[in-house]
């Protein structure tokens, strides 16, 4: 634990040569130390180039508890843990998680690694009851999960962090199970969901997805999104990142907002994001 602590304070050092690595924490301002840190780390590797610093959203409230979440470069979100009475303190919180998690991400083992994926794999394989030899099977979950590792190998788990919410996100809605009954292996899934950012774009074919379960299940698209608020709650007051919990809410309400506003909501576009198109081509 110290030698995690004289790490931080290392890093703080770097990234934050202005700042008490002491009283980093303890400081009101730490909006803008969490703007700060991410400036400075795009500007000495040019971390995330092409996308917004950090955006806050906080959640409309009459009144406290007064819930914010804040979104970092590469899609890694945190929101306030406490119960705040007020939106600034909701906003501070949520930065102060954020702070902690991207100090954390620059250490040495948060980085993928050949010895970081052959751990990550094993904790795979025990929570999913699978076994090792399915870390060499790309069309189970667990080998999907050893490719991605091994694709992104040097980044940090922040960077990673888009990747690994779409996978969950495919996984979740059903259509890594649908791919067994097509050409398209996971592999080559991954492959080609890894040059996309998780934008309106997908969120749409996956909201379509989510339409078109209503029509077969009536019910359906309420209950996930229920269970889909319980859990974004769950991990928000349990300091997790949240960006696979917040995806799944905000898919699951333009699923609602469409079938209520549009009756053609189950046709699907032309430039709509396709599996089947994919596995066409494939």
């Amino acid at each position: 634990m110290d030698r995690t602590l004289e790490s931080l304070r290392h890093i703080i050092a770097q990234v934050l040569p202005h700042r008490d690595p002491a009283l980093v924490f303890k400081d009101l301002n730490v909006v803008s130390m969490l703007q700060e840190f991410w400036e400075s780390k795009q500007q000495q590797r040019a971390a995330f180039p092409s996308e917004g610093v950090v955006v806050y959203e906080s959640l409309p409230s009459p009144g406290p508890p007064y819930v914010s979440y804040v979104t970092l470069p590469g899609g890694s979100c945190f929101g306030n843990f406490q119960c705040c009475l007020s939106r600034a303190e909701a906003r501070r919180d949520a930065a102060k998680v954020a702070l902690i998690n991207s100090l954390f991400n620059e250490l040495p083992s948060r980085r993928i690694t050949k010895e970081f994926i052959m751990e990550s794999v094993q904790e795979a394989v025990a929570s999913t009851s699978g076994t090792l030899d399915d870390a060499d099977d790309p069309s189970t979950s667990v080998g999907a999960y050893h490719y991605m590792l091994e694709s992104n190998m040097g980044k940090t788990m922040l960077e990673f962090q888009e990747l690994m919410t779409i996978f969950q996100l495919l996984h979740w809605n059903g259509s890594l199970k649908a791919l067994r009954e097509t050409k398209c292996s996971r592999q080559e899934v991954i492959s080609y969901y890894s040059q996309y950012s998780l934008d309106e774009k997908m969120r749409s074919h996956m909201a379509l997805d989510w339409i078109m379960k209503e029509r077969e299940s009536p019910g359906i698209l309420s209950q996930e999104l229920r269970m889909a608020l319980r859990e974004l709650e769950e991990a928000r007051k349990a300091g997790q990142e949240l960006r696979f919990y917040k995806e799944k809410k905000e898919i699951l309400s333009l699923a609602l907002t469409q079938i209520y506003s549009d009756p053609d909501a189950s046709s699907p576009s032309d430039d709509q994001l396709s599996l089947t198109a994919l596995c066409g081509y494939h």
